[in-house]
Formats: C-alpha cells, structure tokens, sequence
C-alpha cells in the first residue's frame, strides 16, 4: 500500500514539474491584425485586434478552456473506472 502511495507521490511531483515547462513554452501567431501569445499549457498570454489588447476575450478563452478540461478530466476520469485503474 505505502508503495502505490509512494508513486502517486512521484506521478503528482512529475505533473508539476511538467506543468512548469509547459508554462514556459510560448507560441506567436498572427493573421488578419489578430496577434495571440499561447503558452505551452494552452492558455491565452496575450490577445490583440488590430493593436488593441482584448483582456475580456483572452479571460473568456482561458476560463471556458478551463470548463472543457474540467469536463475532458472528468469522463477520462470514468473511462480509467471502467478499466479498473481508479486514479
């Protein structure tokens, strides 16, 4: 038992480490006057129309990708059940 705890420990550490790479990861784009500065773990940085920063788009953006990995953690969370590996 204390192995299984153990590793979920090391599984927890290994996640956070690499959510922190991830944060640092960051990727331009630019189209049509719309510039977008993504990090690595998908959130919108910075968002731009026609020079002008839309931080009420930008925060609409990341909290609804928020609610789809929410729902994506949740269902994956029942297929893991269903194969008998309850994480």
């Amino acid at each position: 038992m204390f192995d299984k705890i153990k590793d979920l420990n090391k599984l927890r550490k290994a996640q956070g480490e690499i959510k922190k790479e991830l944060e640092q990861i960051f990727v331009e784009g630019e189209k049509q006057g719309i510039k977008i500065l993504i990090r690595g773990d998908k959130r919108v940085e910075k968002l731009e129309i026609d020079g002008v920063e839309q931080k009420s788009l930008r925060d609409l953006i990341n909290d609804t990708m928020k609610d789809v990995d929410k729902k994506v953690e949740k269902q994956m969370r029942g297929h893991m059940a269903d194969l008998g590996l309850n994480i």
